[in-house]
Order: C-alpha cells, then sequence, then structure tokens
C-alpha cells in the first residue's frame, strides 16, 4: 500500500464522456442499490464529469463523490453531490482508496453504520466508469459509528489505524510459524509515549530511513510480524512510521484503569498509556487472538479472531 501523501495533481482534469457504456452502468448501479438494499453509493472519477447530467441520471439518489483532485471535488460539491478528498499519490491502489473513502464516509455520518455501499470506479479504462463493487460494512472497521470513528480520530488518521489494525488482526490469526504470539502497538503521540518507556533490547529498526519504516509498504508490514515475537510494544507515528520497537510501557502505577478479569500485562500496559497520552493502543492477547483497541484508558473496540474469514469488526460488547 503506497504511503498517503498531501498531494494534488496541479493539471487540469479531462472530462469523462457520456457514452451509451457510461449511461449503461449508471443504471446498472441504480437497479443493483434497489436489489442489494444498499444504502449509499460512492463513486471515483478520474476525469471531469458534466455533474448536472450525471445528477439526472442519478435522479434523487445519495451520492458521494471521492478523488485527489480538489477541481473535481468543488465542482461536483456545488452541483449537490457529497464530497470525500483523497489524500494518496495518483499510483495508490483502487482497494486503498475506496477503503479510505468509506471510513471518511462514515466519520463524517455520510454512510450509516453497518449499511451496504455500491461503489463505481475505473480499474481499465479512466475515462469511463467499468467497474462496480457492493461493500458490506458490518465486515469492516466502518460497523463504528460516525461518532466513534470521530473520536478515534482524534490522534490518529483513519488509515493509518486500520492498517495497524489490520496488522494486529492478521498476527492474531496466524501466529507465527504456528505458534500463537500476542503483540501491542501504541499507535500516535509518539515522542510522549517514546519519554514515557524504555528499550528491552535490540530494536530492529533503529538507523532505517523513515520510507523504510512505513507500515503502509506491505514488506515492512511482513517485517513486523517477525519483530511481533520480541518483547516490548511498537511503536508507531500517526503518519504510519515505525518509530522504534521493544519498548517497555511505564504508566502510572496510581493511574485509576478498570479491566476486565482475565487480561494481563499487556493489556493493561495498552490501558495505562492511553489514559495519559492521546495515543490508541492495539493490544493482541497470546491466548486468543483477539483485539483490543484502547483509548483514555478503555476498550474501545474488540475484535474477535473465532474464525478466518469474512473479517468482523465489533462493537464493544460485554467482556
Amino acid at each position: 500500500m503506497p504511503e498517503p501523501v498531501n498531494q494534488e495533481s496541479s493539471k487540469p482534469a479531462e472530462s469523462m464522456k457520456f457514452t451509451e457504456q457510461f449511461r449503461s452502468i449508471v443504471g446498472k448501479i441504480r437497479q443493483l442499490k434497489v436489489e442489494v438494499e444498499a444504502q449509499a453509493v460512492i463513486i471515483f472519477p478520474e476525469y471531469q464529469i458534466d455533474w448536472v447530467r450525471l445528477r439526472k441520471l442519478f435522479e434523487d439518489d445519495r451520492i458521494t463523490v471521492a478523488s485527489m483532485k480538489s477541481d473535481i471535488l468543488k465542482d461536483a460539491s456545488e452541483n449537490g453531490f457529497s464530497v470525500i478528498h483523497l489524500h494518496f499519490s495518483s499510483g495508490s491502489a483502487v482497494n486503498d482508496r475506496i477503503s479510505h473513502a468509506i471510513l471518511e464516509a462514515v466519520a463524517d455520518d455520510l454512510v450509516p453504520r453497518g449499511s451496504r455501499v455500491l461503489v463505481l470506479y475505473s480499474t481499465f479504462d479512466p475515462s469511463t466508469f467499468d467497474s462496480i463493487s457492493v461493500v458490506n460494512l458490518g465486515e469492516h472497521l466502518e460497523r463504528l459509528s460516525g461518532r466513534d470513528l470521530r473520536q478515534l480520530e482524534t490522534s490518529v488518521p483513519l488509515n493509518t489505524l486500520k492498517t495497524v489494525v489490520d496488522l494486529a488482526v492478521d498476527i492474531g490469526w496466524e501466529g507465527r510459524e504456528g505458534k500463537p504470539i500476542g503483540c501491542l502497538f501504541v499507535v500516535g503521540d509518539t515522542k510522549k509515549v517514546y519519554t514515557m518507556s524504555h528499550s528491552v533490547g535490540f530494536d530492529p529498526v533503529k538507523g532505517y530511513h523513515r520510507k523504510d519504516r512505513n507500515i503502509f509498504d506491505v514488506k515492512v508490514r511482513e517485517g513486523i510480524k517477525e519483530v511481533a515475537q520480541l518483547d516490548g510494544a511498537i511503536l508507531v507515528s500517526a503518519d504510519g512510521t515505525v518509530h522504534s520497537c521493544c519498548r517497555m510501557l511505564q504508566g502510572e502505577r496510581n493511574a485509576t484503569i478498570s479491566l476486565s478479569p482475565g487480561l494481563g500485562t499487556r493489556h493493561w500496559a495498552a490501558a495505562a498509556i492511553t489514559k495519559i497520552t492521546s495515543a490508541v493502543a492495539i493490544a493482541v492477547s497470546q491466548s486468543s487472538g483477539t483485539v483490543r483497541i484502547f483509548r483514555n484508558g478503555e476498550v474501545a473496540l474488540r475484535i474477535e479472531a473465532r474464525q478466518r474469514r469474512p473479517l468482523v469488526w465489533k462493537d464493544l460488547e460485554a467482556e
């Protein structure tokens, strides 16, 4: 997954033509919306569109436009479409852009929690829409409400959080070499967290350039799966850079923390560090593979590892 960047194209957007294929696929998505009972539609135009004509094709359907180009978003917004500004490089994968757009849509209350969303985009020809995907939000982080996501996003961007949590879930499911392992990620407020921790061993990422420590790089994520077997927490900056590994967290001994019975020192450390910093901690249980996300000293979300697929992001339930 390429690293997200705050970069916009300076070139004027070309126009998408209203061909018969274009009209046909818009008609198909309107029909499919009814058949699968989708609550929202998100489109990803590569080029500029005649927004007035597009609105007539979609009639009263609620449409959200996601793009990296500000001129496209400006014109879409002026014509009554909801918009999402994507901060990715032009070569980023379509699925990464879709995932991030849906997260932002839920956070902005453009998409209801737990709903079904249709996504319209270009896979082969950027001058026209040629692909439709059906996304069930009950199987992703987007099952949380917009309020829940906005709270998590206060200190950590959603794309960074989702990437680290997905990695934690993989570790919880797969273990390493057939053996279950537990680990702890602390994301955001890195400088403060670092000062409240100390090294417990050799740091595998020390000395590497920032671009070689970015969690959005699949090679880095695979390397972190090996590092996760070592003692100590893995600190990840808000921009996705793996700051350091093998850190023993030093929370306040007198901090008021209430955890469910059976949770050990790893979970206590996760709760304690998020109680006194603005970081988000993700703990993987070695015994069960369950992933818990901590914020403000409490469990904000629990993800069970009882089955391998589909991935279900569950709201916090009574322990």
